[in-house]
């Protein structure tokens, strides 16, 4: 514990959550500051091709069997913490089965930014990583939101008297594979992977990710201040769960990565991806995927409990978190 602190300590005093505070604190004192939506999608874009490309070329430099285990790890966490929402707030007075649901959908997928911002600090620890860790991003992030918008389906045909309705999967998946985030990172991945570029990754992406995810950092804190409103207006139990769901998750990620560590020997810097994504809140391709899947569900509650609260823990928290509990382990 004596050196966990200090490496805990120093993990919040990083650039990416200075940012991130930054914004919290300029959107909360009213700042007419705003940043336009084309710019968040085209560094939205960039980080995550930069992500899928670095992915992409681990992968055709790697080989493909180690990958396999981890991807159904990720499969495997992404669907547990559906369930963990749908028997832990589910069940708390006054939360609907459907908005618990949605909820544990954008809890259990995975958000871009939180992605992008812990492969730096790994980096800046000189904590090692397969650089393909990023490529299980979709692996965790649709089996979510299918297992949720399935299991609400389910609940409120029964509820409805309608089970015999058929809930189609297909386009669940069709719908997640074509979001602009999934899509982004696919085809940086299959870039990665079918083609060699190196020459335009070092020279264009490598040294513009760090000022770009700075930026994002800005916009992720403004919007968590914009979206506290919107959580004002329903159960204080979101804001709870926002809170503390993001630790839990990242302790499951956790902990299968260091089950596939003594199996595979998936390294600890490999668990602390799966940690932070599992730890993560869709900011992308779950709330629209949810709104479509799950309508009877409110989105001022799971959107602002992920925005407003699980984005921020996530990466002021979590990826600290692990972080330092992984430099421990490795003896730093």
């Amino acid at each position: 514990m004596t050196d966990f602190l200090p490496l805990f300590i120093e993990q919040l005093q990083s650039p990416t959550l200075g940012f991130l505070i930054g914004g919290i604190v300029v959107a909360a004192l009213g700042s007419q500051l705003a940043i336009p939506d084309s710019i968040y999608k085209f560094i939205s874009f960039f980080l995550l091709m930069k992500i899928g490309l670095t992915g992409g070329i681990a992968i055709r430099n790697s080989n493909f069997s180690e990958i396999i285990l981890p991807a159904l790890g990720a499969v495997g966490i992404g669907i547990v913490i559906v369930l963990i929402s749908r028997y832990t707030l589910g069940k708390l007075p006054g939360i609907s089965v459907p908005d618990a649901v949605a909820t544990g959908g954008l809890f259990g997928a995975v958000s871009g930014s939180t992605l992008a911002a812990v492969l730096p600090q790994l980096d800046s620890a000189k904590v090692p990583y397969e650089a393909w860790t990023a490529a299980l991003y979709p692996f965790m992030d649709i089996p979510a939101l299918v297992a949720a918008i399935v299991m609400a389906s389910l609940y409120i045909g029964k509820k409805t008297g309608k089970t015999t309705e058929k809930v189609e999967i297909w386009p669940i998946i069709k719908e997640s594979l074509q979001s602009s985030a999934v899509t982004a990172m696919l085809l940086g991945v299959a870039l990665g992977i079918l083609t060699k570029p190196e020459p335009v990754y070092e020279s264009f992406f490598n040294p513009l990710f760090r000022g770009f995810l700075a930026v994002l950092m800005i916009i992720m804190g403004m919007e968590a201040a914009q979206r506290m409103n919107e959580l004002r207006k329903v159960a204080q139990w979101f804001a709870i769960y926002a809170f503390f769901a993001p630790i839990v998750h990242g302790f499951l990620g956790f902990g299968v990565g260091l089950i596939l560590h003594k199996i595979t020997g998936f390294s600890i810097g490999g668990s602390v991806v799966l940690a932070v994504i599992a730890a993560s809140s869709s900011d992308i391709s779950g709330p629209p995927t949810l709104r479509a899947g799950i309508p009877s569900a409110n989105p001022s509650a799971y959107i602002g409990a992920s925005t407003a609260i699980g984005t921020p823990v996530a990466i002021a928290i979590c990826i600290p978190l692990f972080i330092g509990i992984a430099e421990t382990m490795l003896g730093r």
